[in-house]
């Protein structure tokens, strides 16, 4: 099957601009190879504005009484890789993916790039068909997750997250420093904090190290997107 019908039988668009459908399938290892040909990084910086926007646009009309805190940790859950990769890998885009030679093998069933591909295909729908043909590609996909990420079956390990956000400039990763514990033996809560290059990023609180590593590290994330 051509790329351009499985786009007709599983996105439910024929691309009336075929180019961008072939960029989005298209790996940056591919592009060292074929200088003529375009990677889907671009695309994929698109697609993600707008699957947050949609998602989160849909949070905010389904849960109107949840605070904010709440609305943001659902999104963080169904919009991580993890869940978007698992979006690329139920659709078979890894099977569409153009590679070079070297990542022909491992890269189709990698979280990172079926994540950026199913990111880039969104940006792809956006341009060929406007906001909601992408917003109802989305929603099909991903509105499934919203009711698992609210009861808590889809889980976001921030700490991954964190450690990637700030290694992908080849610096080191973060550590984690107990700061606090309260409570009787029975019921202990910790505090830990998440420290990078001399400067504390986030702090959290959990009823065991672990969880509260997690809330540190969640904290972290979220003051580094507001200052990027």
């Amino acid at each position: 099957m051509s790329a351009h019908d499985w786009a007709a039988e599983t996105l439910g668009r024929r691309f009336e601009h075929g180019d961008l459908l072939v960029e989005a399938l298209t790996h940056t290892t591919y592009v060292n190879e074929n200088p003529k040909a375009s990677a889907n990084e671009r695309l994929e910086f698109l697609g993600d504005a707008v699957v947050g926007m949609v998602v989160a646009q849909h949070l905010f009309e389904r849960y109107p009484d949840l605070p904010e805190g709440e609305l943001t940790k659902i999104r963080a859950a169904v919009v991580c890789e993890p869940s978007l990769a698992s979006r690329s890998r139920a659709m078979g885009v890894g099977e569409l993916l153009r590679f070079g030679k070297g990542e022909q093998v491992s890269g189709r069933d990698r979280d990172s790039i079926l994540a950026d591909a199913f990111e880039a295909l969104v940006g792809a729908l956006f341009l060929d068909g406007g906001l909601e043909v992408a917003r109802s590609f989305i929603l099909r996909e991903l509105s499934p997750l919203v009711g698992e990420a609210r009861s808590g079956q889809v889980r976001v390990d921030y700490k991954t997250r964190l450690q990637e956000h700030l290694q992908r400039d080849g610096v080191e990763g973060p550590a984690y420093r107990l700061l606090a514990e309260e409570g009787p033996p029975h019921n202990k809560r910790f505090q830990v904090g998440v420290f990078h290059r001399g400067s504390q990023l986030g702090d959290g609180w959990g009823r065991n190290k672990k969880e509260a590593e997690q809330e540190a590290a969640r904290q972290a994330l979220g003051s580094l997107a507001g200052a990027d």
